[in-house]
């Protein structure tokens, strides 16, 4: 099949490779089906697109690339409704919110996005610690 973006071109996907999210995406609530492909000129981040709307799409990255020892406690009824058996089936990736100063680039430690690789399910969760923020610098200066 394919989706035709409003900012990446044309991306060829199959039925296997869309994830679900049950319960849309904050501020995307009525939007389920989504595909996720590397950006072409930067392997640390991902886009999730929308296939249901051509002009829904977010950058993402591995929160570990910002802070090696990220961690959070999925919680059980979350574990439950993504179908997750085992640790080695998630994918936990953080939406980035884009600047044209590249230093104010940020990423949302506060609300990961959670995938089950194998059952292709997905959910944003909204953690309850104020230990990560919401607009966590990607790139840390020299001066921080």
């Amino acid at each position: 099949m394919e989706l035709v973006t409003k900012y990446h071109g044309v991306r060829e996907y199959s039925t296997e490779d869309v994830i679900v999210f049950k319960k849309g995406i904050p501020g995307f609530k009525e939007l389920k089906n989504f595909i996720i492909f590397p950006l072409e000129s930067n392997e640390v981040f991902s886009i999730l697109h929308s296939i249901e709307d051509s002009e829904v799409g977010l950058v993402l990255v591995s929160p570990f690339t910002i802070l090696a020892d990220y961690e959070f406690k999925i919680p059980d009824n979350d574990i439950k409704e993504l179908q997750i058996v085992s640790p080695e089936q998630v994918l936990v990736l953080t939406t980035v919110t884009l600047d044209s100063n590249i230093e104010n680039m940020t990423t949302n430690l506060k609300a990961p996005i959670i995938i089950n690789i194998k059952e292709k399910l997905g959910e944003q969760l909204i953690l309850d610690n104020d230990k990560y923020k919401i607009k966590e610098s990607l790139f840390k200066s020299e001066n921080n």
